[in-house]
């Protein structure tokens, strides 16, 4: 292994013994013939730090402590503040002097020989702290890698952020009805979504979707099929068409076995008649002065699944001051430190708790109410609400 990688590191030899640089030639000439070991020499510490400069990929400073003009331990102080982990000091100190040994040692050497020089010993050290490096090297790449990938993983939140709607009320003209929204993702970018849009003036499309799946891969498919209920739902089409229609093209695109649940569902907004597919979503509750109720199921698969199925579409009749409360499983899903779910009882004894206030205050203070109930455990799973008022 230290073969394959150490040609990278070069090491610098310290050291103002003239004849120090023919003894380390002649001892590793075959490693230096074979690439394995590759040497820079310097005379005294002021040089070494010019070497560094020159020559950036050396990786082990095998300097002496006694030295004109700079000597190690002022060397080592100064390469210390270079702050380069993947750059390892070796020391080379006479035999029996402690402390010196036991300065650079305290001053982060990674290792220290002492003279006469065992070059049988010296060459052991020379690979344990290759290997040492090689480490340092593979972390920092990966490293590099990992704030890339939250670099990339910031931009995509920022864009599925931007492709949901977030301003409220977002039709202040429309006296009908009352509209609010709302997703937290679990991770950096997630697989929920939300959309509402005018078909026209006596039609509000509204949709929430969510993913199987976590991460890129199911933001991506989450902006897909946001842009695809949308874009077809916009023409005007029957719930069961548009929902036929995104499925076919859906089960086209689909990659690992994807999928999402959607309900979508078309409000009349002077009749607060409500055409609706539930295509394996949680149905939605439907909150009146009476109390809730859940939204009676169709027989729809989830997007993405079946190419070529029928979806069945049922109607529902908002009276005024109804309030129709979409959601995705984040939110009855939601485990609190002793991993018990929050559940569809306490949300609906929520609900029943709440159903005479603003859906804009409901969802508010239902994700509040979530909140307080994990009382600081990972969120495991998106959590979106989207609410409407009939106002009639």
């Amino acid at each position: 292994m230290i073969q394959s990688l150490q040609t990278a590191v070069k090491i610098l030899v310290v050291d103002d013994e003239t004849d120090m640089e023919p003894m380390i030639r002649q001892k590793f000439r075959r490693h230096i013939r074979e690439n394995t070991f590759d040497f820079e020499f310097a005379s005294n510490g002021l040089e070494a730090l010019e070497k560094i400069v020159e020559f950036p990929e050396i990786g082990i400073v095998l300097s002496d402590i006694n030295m004109p003009e700079m000597d190690g331990l002022t060397l080592l102080s100064k390469l210390n503040e270079l702050k380069n982990p993947g750059l390892k000091t070796v020391m080379v100190s006479a035999y029996g002097d402690i402390d010196n040994i036991r300065t650079a040692m305290n001053r982060g050497a990674f290792d220290f020989i002492t003279k006469p020089v065992n070059f049988e010993d010296l060459e052991i050290t020379i690979k344990k702290t290759i290997e040492e490096i090689i480490s340092i090297r593979r972390w920092l790449t990966e490293h590099d890698q990992l704030v890339s990938i939250q670099h990339d993983l910031n931009i995509s939140r920022d864009i599925q952020q931007a492709i949901l709607p977030k301003e409220f009320p977002p039709f202040p003209e429309e006296p009908n009805f009352d509209i609010y929204a709302s997703m937290v993702a679990a991770n950096e970018v997630g697989g929920d979504f939300y959309d509402f849009f005018l078909i026209d003036k006596d039609r509000l499309g509204f949709v929430i979707g969510d993913v199987s799946g976590k991460g890129i891969s199911a933001a991506i498919f989450m902006a897909v099929s946001r842009t695809l209920v949308r874009a077809t739902g916009l023409k005007g089409d029957s719930v069961s068409d548009c929902m036929r229609y995104v499925n076919n093209l859906l089960c086209i695109e689909s990659v690992s076995s994807m999928f999402v649940t959607v309900f979508y569902g078309i409000l009349n907004t002077q009749t607060g008649e409500v055409d609706y597919v539930n295509a394996g979503h949680n149905p939605p509750y439907l909150l009146s002065t009476e109390g809730i109720s859940k939204v009676e199921m169709t027989n729809g698969l989830a997007l993405g699944v079946m190419d070529d199925f029928n979806f069945e579409s049922k109607k529902l009749h908002l009276k005024k001051g109804d309030q129709l409360l979409l959601y995705t499983d984040g939110v009855v899903e939601a485990f609190n430190l002793e991993e018990t779910a929050y559940g569809e009882e306490k949300f609906e004894n929520f609900l029943n708790e709440n159903r005479n206030h603003s859906v804009e205050t409901i969802i508010k203070r239902s994700f509040a109410d979530v909140n307080d109930f994990v009382a600081g455990a990972p969120q495991s799973d998106d959590i979106t609400l989207l609410g409407i008022t009939f106002k009639g």
